[in-house]
């Protein structure tokens, strides 16, 4: 473990999530933020950083960049000695990873990370925009996919998944393992957005959006924001409660696209865990609880053998039946849900789970050890890794 840890996280707030709630995008980060500053125990004055992913420098699909930077600096009257909006990096987790730096260099004492998304109330008023939409054109290496009809990622998650299979003998039924085991867990999750029982009946039954995926193994856009506070090391003994970040996996050594990955059984899952695992000495077999991006069921299986829970090839065995992943198995994976079921915050929902569970408020679904726990976003081209170890 780290012996001088270079930042902790002391803080943690959650707006309202649903499908189409009233409130802005800007009325929803101010909760979280607000939210997190308190579980902090700190005030507006103590916060001096502010960061997040992926600002609104660059527009993306509608719904999906959250409010501006400085709009919320003001909004909250923040007296910044650091302040970034990260448009791009190693997915979801670059902007925790800048306030690591930030606080660790002497930049700030405390930053506030947050992370917000509108695309379900976008979607719904038809604004849904990006790839595939009309009008939408795109230069590069993403023509040739969407000449040939590939215009989302569930067609390019699908084509990866056949190869996963080909090679492996995967089963449509363990992918659906894995839906039915998050269901189970977001039943205990009162802000999840589907708590309805499923059955692996009902999973086979799902509509198919691209073979072989079907529509549950999709997560679920949503309207909600995440914040939380990093602050630097030397602040632990006032915190009520921290988890230290004891390692980030950022790495990406390959070309940056999807179809140009040279073992498409693999995917930048396994750069940014192997990154990851070299910056401590714990290993995979000390990790207590696993949360893993899940934008499709298939990317558990990827990021399962990325982060070495078991060897290549065996992730479908090591989920069939759910046994294994669920709440009482021997590797709990995303306790909350996962975004299959309780709804996709692009990949914070997986963070705010690690840290109530080694916070021990995770209610119904509280795990009886959660000391060590791995939180994974991205998946395709891009992703980041997070090591988080309890304080108190």
């Amino acid at each position: 473990m780290t012996d001088k840890p270079h930042a902790i996280i002391t803080g943690i707030g959650q707006s309202a999530i649903g499908r189409r709630l009233p409130q802005t995008a800007y009325q929803l980060t101010i909760d979280a933020i607000l939210a997190a500053i308190d579980d902090a125990g700190l005030s507006v004055r103590d916060i001096d950083g502010l960061v997040t992913y992926p600002g609104n420098a660059v527009p993306l699909n509608p719904g999906f960049n959250g409010p501006d930077l400085y709009e919320i600096q003001d909004g909250l009257g923040l007296s910044l000695n650091w302040h970034l909006g990260v448009c791009q990096g190693p997915a979801q987790f670059m902007s925790v990873a800048a306030a690591a730096g930030a606080v660790s260099l002497g930049l700030c004492r405390h930053a506030v990370v947050f992370r917000t998304t509108t695309e379900a109330s976008a979607q719904s008023g038809g604004r849904r925009g990006g790839l595939g939409s009309p009008g939408f054109e795109m230069e590069g290496v993403l023509s040739w996919l969407l000449a040939s009809g590939a215009v989302s990622a569930a067609n390019w998650t699908a084509f990866y998944t056949q190869h996963h299979m080909r090679a492996y003998g995967t089963t449509k039924e363990q992918l659906g393992a894995v839906a039915v085991a998050q269901r189970a867990a977001a039943m205990l999750n009162p802000h999840a957005i589907m708590r309805e029982p499923m059955s692996m009946h009902d999973y086979l039954s799902s509509r198919m959006i691209s073979t072989p995926l079907s529509l549950l193994d999709c997560d679920i856009p949503v309207d909600g924001s995440l914040a939380i506070v990093v602050s630097h090391p030397d602040t632990a003994p006032d915190a009520r409660h921290y988890a230290t970040i004891e390692a980030l996996g950022t790495a990406m050594r390959h070309r940056p696209y999807w179809e140009h990955w040279p073992d498409l059984t693999e995917m930048a899952t396994h750069d940014a865990a192997d990154h990851m695992w070299s910056q401590t000495d714990l290993r995979p077999s000390d990790v207590d609880v696993v949360q893993i991006y899940d934008a499709f069921s298939p990317f558990v299986l990827f990021w399962l053998e990325a982060l070495g829970f078991c060897k290549p090839g065996e992730s479908g065995p090591f989920v069939e039946g759910g046994h294994r992943i669920g709440l009482n198995g021997e590797l709990p994976i995303n306790t909350w849900g996962g975004q299959l079921s309780g709804g996709r915050l692009h990949g914070w929902g997986f963070l705010a789970e690690a840290l109530h569970q080694l916070w021990g408020q995770a209610g119904l679904r509280q795990l009886d050890k959660a000391e060590v726990a791995v939180a994974g976003v991205g998946g395709g081209a891009s992703a980041s890794s997070m090591l988080l170890t309890a304080g108190r």
